[in-house]
C-alpha cells in the first residue's frame, strides 16, 4: 500500500509531541526539562534510524531495508517499494541484453560496436574467431590498432562507407573479410566482417577463366581470320556469292576478335592496381588524338564532333586504362547517334574535380536501364547492339577504370534526347601544368 507523507503532518506531529512534554512538565513544575528530553529523544530515535539506513545501503546485501513504526517505517516501505520497481525494470532490461546479445552471437559475421570514435565496446564470438578481437578483453582499443592494414586504414581515413573494405583475416591470410561500417544508434558504430572467401575464389576463378578462354581464342581467330583475307585478295578466283560469303565471315570474325579483346581488357582492369603503377598522363594530349580519331571512325555517319579541353588539365593515373575509359565513351557516343548527330566532349575543372564529358543527341537510354548500363553484357536494345557491334562490356571496363583512379561515373539521360555521361576525378588525381 502506498502511504504519502507530507510536511504539514510530520510538523503537526512534532508540535504535539513537545506540546505534551510541556504539558507533563508543567504540571511536574518542570516544563523546559520535560521539552528538552523529549526533543533529545526525537533526535536519538532519528539518528539511530539514520545509521541503520546507512548501514543497509552501504554494508548490507539484503534487499530488504530495516523495518520500523512512523515516519521511518515509511521511509522504509518507500525505499523497499522503489527497490521492487527498479529490480524489475533491471531484469527487463537484463532481459532485452541477453535477447540482443543472444541475436548477435546468432549472426553469422563478425559484430562490434564501437565509440564514434573507433573504440570497441562490444563484440561477439564470431569476431574473435575471425578478427581474433576479443570481448571484453580488448574493451577500450582503437579498431585500428587491432587491424593494421594499409586498406582498412585508408578506408577509415577516406570515411566512404558506402562501400565496404576488404582485407584478409589476422587469423588465417587465407580467409578474405568484407568490412563494413555503420552508424549505430546516436554516438555509436556498428562493425561487421563477413567472410567471402569462397565469393572471392570464385570471382578469381571466373577472371581466370575468361582470361584464358579469351587468349586462346586469339590463335584461331587470327588463323581464320589471315585465311579469310587471302580468300578475299583473290578477286577474280570465286564469283560474287562466295564472295559475299567471306565478307559475312571476315566481319563476324572482326566482331569475335574485338569481344575477345574487350575481355582481356575486362580482365586486366578488374584486378587492383598499385599506387605505384601510377604515372603522370597529358589528358589534353590523349582526348585530342581520341577526337582526331573518331572523325575518321565516323565519316560514315557524318557526326558533328565538336571538343572543349583545358589544356593545362593532366591527372595522374594509368595511361592505358584512363585511354580505354575515354575511348568507351566517345566509341559508344559514335554508335548510338544518328547520322549527322553532333557529339560534344570536354574535359575542364568543375569545381576541385576534373570532369570528361562525352554528350550526344542520340536515342537516350530509358531510366529503369540507367543503373543496369554497367553491367557486364548488359545491353539497352540488344538488336540495335547486333547492328553497332556492340558487347555490352564497354561501360563496365569503364567502371572498373574508374575504381582503380577513385573517379565516378554519372549519367544524365532522358529518353529520345540524348545522353550525357560524364566522369569525375578525385581532386588528389588532379595535376594542373602551370
Amino acid at each position: 500500500m502506498h502511504f504519502r507523507l507530507s510536511a504539514r503532518t510530520i510538523i503537526s506531529r512534532l508540535i504535539i509531541t513537545l506540546a505534551l512534554s510541556a504539558i507533563v512538565g508543567f504540571l511536574l513544575g518542570n516544563t523546559f526539562l520535560f521539552v528538552a528530553f523529549s526533543s533529545v529523544t526525537i533526535l536519538i530515535w532519528h539518528y539511530h534510524h539514520l545509521l541503520k539506513l546507512i548501514k543497509w545501503l552501504w554494508r548490507s546485501k539484503t534487499i530488504s531495508p530495516p523495518e520500523s513504526e512512523g515516519v521511518w517505517g515509511r521511509i522504509y516501505d518507500g525505499l523497499y517499494r522503489q527497490t521492487k520497481k527498479y529490480r524489475k525494470k533491471q531484469k527487463i532490461l537484463n532481459e532485452k541484453i541477453r535477447q540482443f546479445r543472444d541475436g548477435a552471437e546468432a549472426l553469422p559475421d563478425a559484430a562490434l560496436v564501437l565509440s564514434d570514435e573507433l573504440i570497441i565496446e562490444w563484440g561477439n564470438k564470431k569476431a574473435q574467431r575471425l578478427l581474433g578481437i576479443r570481448w571484453p578483453g580488448d574493451i577500450g582499443q582503437r579498431i585500428d590498432n587491432l587491424l593494421r592494414f594499409p586498406e582498412f586504414s585508408q578506408y577509415l581515413e577516406e570515411g566512404n562507407f558506402e562501400t565496404p573494405c576488404h582485407i584478409p583475416s589476422p587469423i588465417n591470410a587465407e580467409v578474405i573479410l568484407e568490412l563494413r561500417l555503420m552508424a549505430y544508434g546516436t554516438e555509436q558504430v556498428l562493425f561487421l566482417a563477413r567472410d567471402v572467401s569462397k565469393i572471392h575464389r570464385l570471382e578469381e576463378m571466373r577472371r581466370d577463366f575468361v582470361a584464358n578462354v579469351s587468349h586462346e581464342l586469339k590463335t584461331p581467330l587470327t588463323v581464320v581470320r589471315g585465311y579469310v583475307e587471302m580468300v578475299q585478295m583473290t578477286e577474280h578466283a570465286l564469283d560474287p556469292y562466295w564472295h559475299k560469303v567471306f565478307n559475312t565471315m571476315e566481319t563476324q570474325v572482326s566482331r569475335m576478335d574485338r569481344l575477345v579483346e574487350q575481355l582481356l581488357v575486362l580482365s586486366r582492369v578488374e584486378v587492383k592496381t598499385d599506387e605505384e603503377d601510377k604515372q603522370f598522363i597529358d589528358m589534353p594530349k590523349l582526348i585530342n588524338a581520341l577526337v582526331d580519331d573518331s572523325k575518321w571512325l565516323n565519316q560514315e555517319k557524318n557526326h558533328q564532333v565538336s571538343a572543349e579541353i583545358d589544356e593545362k588539365l593532366c591527372i595522374e593515373g594509368i595511361d592505358n586504362e584512363i585511354k580505354s575509359a575515354c575511348l568507351n565513351l566517345i566509341s559508344n557516343a559514335i554508335s548510338y547517334t544518328p547520322a549527322n548527330g553532333n557529339i560534344f566532349i570536354s574535359w575542364q575543372m568543375a569545381g576541385n574535380k576534373a570532369k570528361f564529358l562525352v554528350k550526344d543527341d542520340g536515342p537516350g537510354i530509358r531510366p529503369e536501364n540507367v543503373n543496369r548500363i554497367t553491367e557486364r553484357f548488359f545491353r539497352v536494345d540488344k538488336s540495335r547492339s547486333r547492328d553497332t557491334g556492340g558487347s555490352g562490356l564497354g561501360l563496365a571496363i569503364v567502371k572498373h577504370v574508374l575504381n582503380h583512379h577513385h573517379a565516378e561515373l554519372s549519367i544524365n539521360s532522358k529518353w529520345g534526347e540524348g545522353s550525357e555521361f560524364i566522369i569525375y576525378f578525385d581532386p588528389k588525381c588532379v595535376r594542373v601544368i602551370s
